[in-house]
């Protein structure tokens, strides 16, 4: 086999296993594609194809450069950054027109789905004013027939009203919402090729299944090629006709889905097989096995939320965000929360941590009623009962010093002396796997890995007896995120730690927990350990959440052989 920097992926619709036949040029051809920021080069000798109509997918962790080459591509590099060698959309290199030249294919020929809309979208602005905006590409002087396009593609992308739509501000609408809308911006001029960088990582599954089976649906439909990227190999493999494994900047594997994901030849697509939860459930089955002891034997109760209730009024109306809610985590054992957005679990961990007042019901902690306390009595509870954010990289003072973070629990509630915290605060660091050299670093200086440790740390650091884990992973790469998974599940074997685990990700659930309630319209619909919810569900809404997980099985099927080939082949 080639070198992994001398690798390409070559897959086109008319690759046809026939004699006779002489295939098409592909739609988009990379060829030594190297890209710098400055003197640091960050992609080296990349290659690929991919045919008109089909799918092709850039997997790897952050760093990797699959965004990179998609902002090339689109040329959309930031200040500093430059090119070489050669890219082609429908025969025409790309990096070598001006961008006068350019500019009329991005948007109308090349259309691009980014990560964030909250980021992508003005918030002061209409979605139908900002969509006028993207239908300036359509060639077409009548607003009217302009709007009634717009309109039109709202609709074709599953947008249920799309004049609601078009008269919304961004914070109207959900997440899926703003995610189909920018789907439908991009495909509004009819492109040829659409680029989508992470375009469901921050959905809930279930809105995920749909984004994804609506790219899928509009690829088929409109004839589109696609582009996408994800550092999630299991949605790669179910989406894609052909993978393209890139680490460092660097080709490491390429060629049909089927072959890549079946049986990946690199070390590194090993690791991301592996590090996918979808794809290996069992995966920590020996560190959770004290967890199901403690569940087996009857463990006392860490946490008991009974009969919780809560009510907010908006605009006038009130609406129940938890409903008659009731469960209970044993010692040593992870209990985690599912369900879509606005199914009460925010709401119900905001309760548990004492920051919201139930309007009926009890909870309690290690013994503790939180129900009714001040917020100097609730300091009491708070000792043995931390957090872990959600995304580090917010919830850590960009000014402050590794010791410092990790410090200021024990200084508030002045447990032991200097010395004695200093030391605290090492043993710490050692429990989640970091050195003292990272003493004196900020959090900018840290790898988002490293970033998600501190938090840990931080929250360990006063030995509490439970700890809630807030999606603590969903910012993460899949093979950062195994990396914490295990020092989590490591910690409480040996800590006897009790978790609350809030999640979307119902894989990384099935291998991280040992009960679980799936809560749905702020009620909880079925409870029980998770053999029971992932093995046999009883609730079609449960059902429903666990058919949305990806699991890589499609992209085996999605090309027949006799149809089209995809090889790798030496640059």
């Amino acid at each position: 086999m080639a070198s992994p920097d001398r690798l390409s992926a070559t897959f086109s619709r008319d690759t046809i296993d026939a004699p006779g036949l002489q295939p098409q040029a592909p739609l988009l051809h990379v060829d030594g594609l190297s890209v710098f920021y400055g003197k640091q080069q960050v992609v080296s000798d990349v290659s690929f194809e991919l045919g008109r109509g089909r799918s092709l997918a850039l997997i790897g962790e952050s760093g990797s450069g699959k965004s990179t080459i998609a902002r090339a591509v689109l040329r959309l590099l930031p200040s500093g950054g430059h090119a070489t060698g050669r890219v082609a959309f429908d025969g025409q290199d790309v990096l070598a027109l001006s961008e006068r030249r350019f500019r009329p294919l991005r948007g109308r020929a090349i259309g691009f789905v980014p990560q964030d809309p909250g980021n992508a979208l003005n918030p002061v602005r209409t979605i139908g004013a900002q969509a006028m905006e993207a239908a300036v590409l359509l060639d077409e002087p009548d607003n009217r027939v302009r709007r009634q396009r717009i309109l039109e593609t709202f609709a074709q992308v599953g947008l249920d009203n799309p004049q609601r739509v078009y008269d919304s501000y961004p914070h109207q609408l959900s997440g899926g919402m703003l995610q189909r809308v920018l789907i439908g911006l991009a495909v509004l001029p009819r492109p040829s090729l659409l680029v989508a960088d992470e375009p469901t990582s921050a959905l809930d599954v279930t809105i995920q299944k749909r984004i994804l089976d609506l790219l899928s649906r509009l690829q088929s439909e409109l004839d589109i090629s696609l582009l996408l990227i994800t550092h999630d190999l299991a949605i790669a493999a179910e989406r894609a006709d052909a993978l393209v494994v890139l680490k460092d900047g660097i080709i490491q594997e390429a060629g049909r889905t089927s072959s890549v994901f079946s049986a990946p030849a690199s070390a590194y697509a090993r690791k991301l097989h592996a590090d996918v939860p979808a794809l290996n459930p069992d995966r920590y089955a020996e560190l959770r096995d004290p967890g199901f002891r403690s569940l087996k034997q009857g463990a006392t109760a860490k946490i008991e939320v009974s009969s919780v209730t809560k009510t907010f009024t908006v605009d006038g109306k009130t609406l129940t965000a938890v409903d008659g809610v009731s469960f209970t985590v044993p010692a040593g054992t992870t209990h985690a929360l599912v369900g879509e957005s606005g199914s009460g679990k925010t709401t119900t961990i905001r309760l548990l941590l004492g920051l919201e007042q139930p309007d009926s019901g009890t909870i309690t902690v290690a013994g503790d009623t939180l129900s009714g306390r001040s917020p100097d009595k609730l300091r009491a509870v708070w000792r043995h009962l931390q957090l872990i954010y959600q995304n580090p990289f917010t919830s850590l003072d960009p000014t402050w010093t590794v010791e410092q973070l990790v410090r200021e629990p024990l200084d508030r509630f002045k447990i032991g002396t200097p010395e004695a915290r200093i030391a605290q605060v090492r043993q710490s660091l050692a429990d989640v796997g970091l050195g003292e050299h990272l003493l004196a670093r900020k959090p900018g200086a840290l790898s988002g890995g490293q970033r998600q440790r501190v938090a840990i740390a931080r929250a360990l650091v006063l030995r509490p007896d439970v700890i809630v884990l807030d999606e603590p992973t969903s910012a993460l790469d899949v093979t950062v995120q195994a990396d914490i998974v295990e020092a989590l599940l490591s910690l409480q074997a040996n800590l006897g730690l009790t978790y609350m685990f809030v999640s979307h990700d119902l894989a990384l659930v099935r291998q991280l927990a040992h009960t679980v309630s799936v809560m749905h319209r702020g009620r909880i619909v079925e409870h029980g350990t998770v053999s029971e919810i992932f093995d046999t569900p009883r609730e079609p809404y449960t059902r429903a959440l666990l058919a949305s997980i990806p699991s890589g099985a499609a992209g085996a099927a999605r090309v027949p052989q006799h149809r089209a080939r995809a090889m790798i082949t030496a640059a």
